[in-house]
């Protein structure tokens, strides 16, 4: 077969790269897979909530039949709580779902698409698996520079990507940021608001993009159930637009995108109250082990309002991967960072507290 077959932009794409899983670190390195540390994918150390669980066993019985495509239970609970009509929410089998589906509703070949230097890696693969072009804003202080993002903005702009707390950075744009930038975006380039974290914001640091839905016609608010709730192996995320970016977005989204058991699952994660309360709590406990730890060693580190931080293990550019690597034979596994032109640095999911104490001694024996 013919090495050119697929569009030429599709075969310049690099494939999306996940953190290692424990099997194959512990395989790798002839490790005790019940001994290894992951803090390297932004999960939910304490895993799935009791509630989630319980519900998707009550599930279990009806997956003979096909889920139901609409969600019509799931975007009711989430209608309640965000006070948004059910026709304003878009499904999707993770929130790397929703901005896919973004892409390919609102952009054409060879159109434009805005986001950020360091910021998700998706977006880039969205924008290249279209064969849209790449508009990357040089970041400041790790994070987006809004007004440069505007500036940015060019006549065949369609899309413009946002992610507040950013990925891999964990950098934070104000409530009052954003909206002057909503406002000077031309209302024909869409901009698409990714807040996978937002839940581990501190209380004054919270606000609510949902309810700018009903002012910018272009804005789309992407969440996760993948991050605080606990769900990330049910890949469920969903979004909130007007009507007419909805219906552009579910002209877009495959059938049944989301399977019966995360849509369970999910009812019963986003009425877990208490669930969602310790994971913030754990949240912010373990940031100030790990920021005091890194401030020890002498290491610099993003300020971060995720469930993650970014931390430079030296100054050299193979020092990410040396350091990962000495990491990964003591079978603690991080995140580095070298795909995002990040090689000196490395981001560390924030885990319980005895995950991070493991953490944090195998990190001063790599340093040293």
């Amino acid at each position: 077969m013919s090495k050119n077959i697929g569009p030429e932009y599709v075969r310049a794409i690099a494939p999306y790269q996940s953190g290692k899983p424990i099997a194959e670190v512990a395989r790798e390195f002839g490790l005790d897979e019940a001994a290894i540390v992951k803090l390297a994918s932004n999960e939910n150390p304490y895993g799935m909530p009791e509630s989630a669980k319980q519900a998707m066993i009550a599930a279990i019985g009806d997956l003979g039949r096909y889920p139901d495509a609409n969600g019509f239970d799931l975007k009711a609970v989430l209608s309640k709580r965000y006070d948004v009509p059910a026709d304003r929410i878009t499904l999707g089998n993770g929130s790397n779902d929703i901005l896919e589906i973004a892409a390919h509703a609102f952009v054409e070949h060879g159109q434009s698409v805005v986001y950020s230097q360091y910021s998700f890696a998706v977006y880039a693969l969205a924008t290249q698996g279209l064969g849209a072009r790449h508009i990357v804003v040089p970041a400041q202080a790790y994070g987006h520079d809004l007004d440069a993002m505007a500036a940015a903005i060019a006549d065949d702009t369609r899309l413009v990507f946002i992610a507040n707390p950013n990925n891999p950075t964990g950098t934070f744009l104000s409530a009052a940021q954003l909206e002057a930038f909503l406002q000077k975006v031309p209302q024909h380039v869409v901009v698409v608001l990714d807040e996978a974290y937002n839940e581990f914001l501190s209380a004054d640091e919270q606000y609510e993009s949902t309810a700018w839905v009903r002012q910018y016609p272009n804005l789309v608010v992407s969440r996760t159930l993948s991050k605080a709730y606990g769900l990330a192996g049910l890949r469920i995320g969903f979004a909130i637009a007007q009507p007419v970016l909805t219906d552009l977005m579910n002209r877009i989204r495959q059938p049944f995108n989301v399977n019966s058991l995360a849509q369970a699952a999910a009812i019963a994660a986003l009425n877990d109250k208490a669930f969602l309360e310790q994971s913030a709590r754990n949240n912010a406990a373990g940031y100030q082990q790990f920021i005091e730890a890194f401030t020890q060693l002498g290491l610099e580190f993003v300020p971060s309002h995720g469930n993650f931080v970014l931390v430079k293990v030296g100054d050299d550019d193979e020092a990410g991967a040396r350091v990962n690597l000495a990491l990964l034979q003591q079978g603690v596994i991080v995140r580095p960072v070298g795909s995002y032109g990040l090689p000196q640095w490395l981001r560390i999911s924030i885990g319980l507290p005895q995950e991070n104490a493991i953490f944090i001694a195998a990190l001063t024996k790599a340093l040293a």
